[in-house]
């Protein structure tokens, strides 16, 4: 990955639907290069795809939550397929240090919020968890 690679991709990290006329004349290069170039980037994975990134007014009415979970060594497997079933959760990381994994989960109230961490807590193989609520963003440079 070059220059004009990190280029393309910061305009479309701020805005995914930027024509590719727009992006070779902010880049100062032939349309035919932004394709061949994007071509590229999603064939060799550097781009997985397009988005929607949702601001503040579509998430109001969601309560998020970071869950961080302690497992048992060999459980993780097992964990994992239980955790994909739950539609609330959106992410889960592997972590190094004393926490396994880190979950990312946005609930419609915390009354629904209270029974995923019930489920989550009583998964065989769910050592400890510990559940931080997210009150506000105040800053989010996430692609």
């Amino acid at each position: 990955m070059d220059d004009l690679d990190r280029a393309i991709l910061g305009l479309l990290g701020a805005d995914a639907r930027i024509s590719l006329a727009t992006l070779a004349r902010r880049l100062k290069v032939a349309r035919s290069t932004i394709q061949a170039r994007l071509e590229r980037l999603e064939t060799t994975g550097v781009i997985a795809g397009y988005t929607v990134k949702l601001g503040e007014a579509a998430r109001q009415g969601r309560i998020r939550a970071t869950v961080l979970l302690m497992i048992e060594p060999r459980a993780q497997a097992a964990i994992l397929t239980r955790l994909r079933a739950i539609p609330e959760v959106e992410r889960v990381n592997t972590t190094s240090g004393r926490i396994d994994l880190l979950l990312q989960i946005a609930a419609p109230s915390t009354a629904v919020l209270d029974v995923i961490l019930d489920q989550i807590g009583e998964m065989p193989g769910v050592k400890s968890s510990e559940s931080l609520i997210h009150l506000t963003t105040k800053l989010d440079r996430a692609v």
